[in-house]
């Protein structure tokens, strides 16, 4: 285990009816609340109305910015900084999802500074002082509830990329599971798969030879996400469910999971951004099509990580360590079409003639990133992988 500074300071409201504290946490931040949110979801469920009512009991003086998208643009970024700006606001609060979270924390990040956003992307600038940031979650997926992290995309220039810093987590997260049991069946599955994308990249990419602790904890994450994702599927409003299921997101991109494992990297989040920004194909959907892809092609490089990962997350333990790291790619891959999300690129319409345009667009983030291991031709060679395979 590598040395490692763990330091959360979200403050997490998990469970029934605790939405009307929104008002309280956002108001003890400041007055003035730019509200962030997406489209009509929460106008029909009725949380709309109870995070206005809530806020406006605190005192406070809102200013929506509402019509946020999956995959975040960033003009509607800059809209909402103008927003921000002109109505001296000093707090952002976020209802919605991880895509109104990320852009909440942009509009955060960028409202206190006078360059463009933009920078901060692409590691011009670094956040300083950012406005601070409460959130409603109504979406187990990203984690960005409980992480410092956010993704936009440039539209103008095709562009998805993502940062994180210290300043940018939010203050306090609301964590009600009843407010996801009106999310579908596929953003839901989706949802899984990115809780379950964020622990796989940290346990294949750690190069530290022994992280017992971690190893347990990241696989039965990726075990819980599963079966919660399976039962939620079976019975949508089944609580203890959608509580497994939001919680285990939250926990698996907060910071514990990656503590103590060292260098670590997000070579398949870096390939699938370039999908979202290109297609703009849900996240989740990008991640299950590229994941096994991914997995096949490093196998040869890990084949004991890969093994441990069939025994301990599918209790396969027969054959020798290459056939149990292949059946434990085909079990996942098999849970993802159990789920019906995509398991390749064909599934997505994506042709292998659009492959070297997808290797030069995440190569462009990689470098962003620092991943030297990844060019322009390694991607290639990934996506080569990612087509139609049978799980059988």
């Amino acid at each position: 285990m590598q040395n490692f500074v763990f330091h959360n300071p979200t403050k997490i409201l998990f469970g029934k009816k605790t939405v009307p504290s929104i008002g309280k946490e956002t108001a003890a931040l400041g007055k003035k609340v730019l509200l962030v949110h997406g489209k009509d979801s929460i106008k029909k469920s009725g949380l709309y109305q109870q995070v206005l009512l809530s806020l406006a009991a605190a005192g406070t003086e809102i200013t929506e910015h509402g019509g946020v998208q999956s995959n975040p643009l960033l003009s509607h970024v800059n809209l909402g900084i103008e927003k921000a700006r002109e109505n001296c606001c000093d707090v952002v609060c976020a209802v919605g999802g991880g895509s109104v979270i990320d852009e909440a924390k942009a509009i955060c990040a960028g409202a206190t500074v006078m360059h463009d956003v933009w920078k901060f992307f692409t590691g011009k600038k670094s956040v300083k002082a950012p406005l601070p940031l409460t959130t409603v979650l109504t979406l187990a997926a990203s984690g960005s509830e409980m992480n410092s992290g956010m993704v936009i995309t440039n539209e103008q220039t095709a562009q998805k990329f993502g940062f994180a810093n210290k300043q940018l987590h939010p203050k306090t997260s609301i964590l009600d599971p009843t407010l996801t049991c009106s999310v579908p069946a596929d953003y839901t599955a989706y949802g899984a798969v990115d809780a379950v994308a964020h622990v796989l990249e940290f346990y294949f990419t750690t190069t530290d030879p022994h992280t017992p602790v971690q190893d347990r904890l990241m696989e039965g994450l990726m075990i819980n996400a599963m079966e919660s994702c399976n039962r939620v599927l079976a019975a949508p409003n089944d609580y203890r469910s959608r509580a497994d299921l939001m919680w285990t997101a939250t926990l698996a991109l907060n910071g514990l999971t990656a503590a103590g494992l060292g260098k670590v990297g997000f070579p398949m989040h870096m390939i699938e951004h370039s999908l979202s920004a290109l297609y703009n194909v849900p996240h989740g959907a990008g991640l299950s099509a590229v994941i096994p892809g991914w997995m096949r092609f490093h196998l040869v490089h890990q084949t004991d990580r890969f093994a441990q990962f069939a025994q301990r997350v599918f209790d396969i333990r027969e054959g020798s360590a290459t056939e149990q790291a292949e059946a434990g790619i085909r079990s996942l891959t098999s849970w993802f079409e159990k789920v019906s999300v995509p398991t390749n690129l064909t599934a997505l319409d994506i042709s292998a003639a659009e492959f070297e345009k997808i290797a030069e667009n995440a190569d462009t983030l990689a470098r962003v990133w620092r991943m030297k291991d990844y060019d322009s031709e390694k991607i290639l060679l990934i996506l080569n992988n990612c087509t139609a395979f049978n799980s059988d």
